[in-house]
């Protein structure tokens, strides 16, 4: 495919890499945005929680241990006030002006962890975006699926206060994140137990098919 359709398939394109801790999606996140400059596109990335003053502030209180008394409820109402001024203050205004936006997690990622692992419900979870969101989906979410053993030898550093929700909770997300994706348009589930490289060129193959299929890039 030429440079030329490529620059003009990505033009105010909305990818998400999203799935459970350890997957990777941070470092593929920025691959990822990386080859769509070599392409040509104009493009930027975000992380969510976070990015705005206000973002950060609000993940510093999800993430912190000293916060073990938070309810799940709680938890959503803050990534979703999080996301809102995200969306205000970057998302919104960079689609607008026809760049390419690249996220580290969306709404996917609370689905997942509040909704089905956490129990408050994905219906729930999708009813509160509703009212409080311009936008739900993205144009494609991809899932980097890796199992628990895999991720676990990933987060070789101090846990944050949702990393450290056990085993249990952990594989809940997973699959949470797994039937979210499952028959669901604008979504593609990609391996990410292999090399960072491997796991790239699915990136890019889930990128390319949906840019084929015409789904919004």
């Amino acid at each position: 495919m030429k440079a030329d359709r490529l620059q003009k398939g990505f033009e105010g394109c909305f990818i998400v890499l999203d799935g459970p801790d350890g997957c990777g999606k941070s470092s593929q996140a920025r691959m990822l945005t990386d080859w769509l400059r070599r392409q040509g596109a104009d493009v930027v990335g975000f992380r969510d929680p976070g990015t705005t003053v206000i973002g950060e502030k609000i993940r510093e209180i999800l993430l912190s241990p000293a916060h073990d008394a938070m309810t799940t409820s709680t938890e959503v109402l803050l990534y979703m006030a999080a996301r809102v001024q995200l969306w205000s203050e970057s998302i919104g205004p960079a689609l607008a002006a026809g760049k390419s936006v690249v996220m580290d997690r969306w709404l996917s990622s609370t689905c997942a962890y509040q909704g089905h692992a956490g129990g408050f419900g994905v219906e729930k979870v999708l009813a509160v975006a509703g009212v409080s969101l311009e936008r739900i989906w993205p144009d494609l979410t991809i899932i980097l699926d890796v199992d628990l053993k895999t991720a676990a030898q990933r987060l070789n550093r101090e846990l944050d206060r949702m990393e450290r929700k056990g085993d249990d909770y952990h594989g809940r997300v997973r699959e949470g994140f797994l039937k979210l994706a499952e028959g669901r348009p604008g979504f593609a589930v990609v391996d990410a137990t292999a090399n960072p490289e491997t796991v790239h060129e699915g990136v890019l193959a889930a990128v390319r098919d949906a840019l084929a299929k015409g789904r919004g890039l």
